[in-house]
């Protein structure tokens, strides 16, 4: 990629980047002077970082990368919740740095930064846009994170973020298929550093990788605005620890973060009371607890009652904001004889739709209910402690942000 494009070019991305990057590339021929790959590549790299990056995209000057290497990257706010995962320190060392926005948060928590990357064009776009964006104490290696590894210096913390893609380009999940691979380069990591920070896959199994990496002590699953986004391993040099990690469930949302940490131990040995009744309000955990295997613990935390072992759904007569995940007022309860469906369609015929332990998807009970979709209603399909089959019919309670239909 070409560091200093021409003063035409750059102005020709500036009046065009909001323009729709599929039309502009049908009128190259129109603009001779112009280096169009590099200024489609642009116009759609700024596009992608306004909301993900609202900081790259406000810094006048950065570059951006292809597309993928865009879509991989994290994004501001999942990075900065990370940079304070892996706290302070005099030197952090990022061995698949990528774009760089982890790199970057990292450099406001640590006196100096590594930053190690075998993709020569991103180390120089990385080298042109951290003095852009103030990040004067992180250093550019180009080169393979094994590589690295065996000869750097000792750090406070090592940071890396495993490639999941395998050489055809499919996605991987598992940890000895990512490149590196960390179980093969755990011995040494720990050696180099008292602290490593791993980022895998949200789809992974967290119970196997576990087992795997045996050195992790802290797992932290990341939501975004209700959505799983990240897992992280926070691993160090005391051997066997994983089976008594700690996990802490965070879901980040406008400006506040939520947190529930456990322990497998706490969550087996929780005593959870289940009901087959509907309280006045019901309770649907986070994309992060239900991850983390928190299904029982909710419930005795914040004095609950569970609506079955599987389902997954809570219930009390008490309101509780703080509950990490979303909380409903219960309207109604109803079963599936026709006269009762007929009562609840015509009550709510559009609504949000969810469903949690019931032999039937979002879609297929949607079109059996000749359900519209959207509106101020939510419905939810579950199954409880007697093993009924009902409809939940609920109003979002107050100051609560709630989501469309849910799987």
């Amino acid at each position: 990629m070409c560091m200093t494009p021409s003063p035409e070019t750059l102005d020709f991305i500036r009046l065009h980047r909001t323009d729709d990057v599929q039309a502009l590339a049908l009128h190259a021929a129109r603009h001779p002077g112009i280096d169009f790959p590099f200024a489609l590549k642009q116009i759609a790299g700024w596009q992608a970082s306004r909301h993900k990056l609202p900081r790259w995209s406000a810094t006048e000057g950065i570059l951006y990368p292809v597309h993928l290497s865009m879509e991989q990257c994290s994004s501001e706010t999942t990075a900065a919740c990370k940079a304070d995962v892996m706290g302070t320190g005099e030197r952090a060392v990022d061995l698949t740095g990528g774009f760089g926005v982890d790199c970057s948060f990292l450099a406001r928590k640590y006196r100096h930064v590594d930053y190690v990357e075998r993709n020569p064009e991103l180390c120089a776009l990385a080298r042109h846009n951290f003095p852009l964006l103030g990040c004067t104490n992180v250093e550019v290696h180009e080169a393979e994170a094994e590589n690295y590894l065996r000869t750097m210096e000792p750090a406070d913390m090592v940071y890396l973020d495993p490639a999941r893609r395998d050489s055809h380009g499919g996605r991987t999940v598992a940890i000895a298929d990512c490149t590196p691979d960390v179980t093969r380069l755990l011995p040494l990591l720990l050696e180099k550093s008292p602290a490593v920070c791993v980022k895998l896959s949200p789809m992974l199994d967290i119970a196997q990788a576990l087992r795997d990496l045996p050195s992790v002590g802290q797992v932290f699953v990341i939501s975004v605005q209700g959505e799983c986004k990240e897992l992280l391993l926070l691993l160090s040099r005391v051997s066997g620890q994983s089976e008594h990690a700690v996990f802490h469930c965070l879901n980040l949302t406008s400006g506040t973060a939520s947190r529930f940490s456990f322990t497998a131990d706490e969550e087996r040995s929780a005593e959870c009371k289940l009901t087959s009744t509907l309280r006045a309000y019901l309770y649907e955990p986070g994309a992060s607890l239900l991850k983390a295997g928190a299904f029982r613990l909710p419930a005795a935390r914040y004095g609950m009652e569970k609506l079955h072992p599987n389902s997954h759904l809570y219930t009390s007569d008490t309101c509780r904001p703080d509950f990490p995940g979303r909380m409903f007022a219960v309207e109604s309860v109803c079963g599936f004889s026709k006269q009762e469906l007929k009562a609840l369609t015509a009550s709510a015929p559009q609504a949000n739709l969810t469903v949690r332990n019931f032999p039937a998807s979002v879609a297929e009970l949607r079109k059996r209910l000749r359900l519209r979709e959207g509106g101020d209603i939510y419905l939810f399909a579950t199954t409880l402690a007697d093993g009924r089959k009902v409809i939940v019919k609920c109003k979002k309670a107050p100051n609560y942000s709630i989501q469309t239909d849910r799987q």
